[in-house]
């Protein structure tokens, strides 16, 4: 039924500032933008190999099932190195949530809590690589 990542999307209490952070990390600016009553409600950046989508909607448009934390959700996405990936979030502001960790041959990962409260983890997966490989 699953059929692969699609789009993972973050709330942000300063929309313009999860932007400016999340454009930084990424090095590249959000392909897509929306704005509701005429000021920015929602924007989404392409990464990674398979063009994965990152939503960073503004918070007070998120609804009333919008969670207090995001203390029970994390969603990891591929890094080549998780030591240097996680130093990098670390560099940017983030604050440690889970330490490099293998969790089983292939598979090391850490995560961070973001500075607008949500869990961002990396991994490195060697499934994810094989996957990539077996496309080229």
């Amino acid at each position: 039924m699953l059929r692969g990542l699609t789009t993972v999307t973050h709330f942000a209490d300063d929309l313009g500032a999860a932007q400016a952070w999340y454009t930084e990390l990424l090095g590249v600016e959000p392909y897509f933008a929306k704005e509701f009553q005429g000021k920015p409600a929602y924007i989404e950046y392409r990464i990674g190999d398979y063009q994965h989508e990152l939503g960073l909607l503004d918070a007070k448009y998120a609804g009333p099932g919008r969670p207090l934390d995001a203390a029970n959700t994390v969603t990891y996405w591929a890094v080549d190195d998780v030591e240097a990936g996680l130093e990098r979030l670390l560099a940017l502001g983030a604050t440690e949530h889970g330490k490099v960790t293998e969790q089983g041959p292939g598979f090391v990962t850490a995560s961070v809590i973001d500075p607008f409260g949500n869990i961002l983890g990396v991994m490195y997966n060697q499934h994810y690589l094989d996957t990539v490989a077996a496309r080229a």
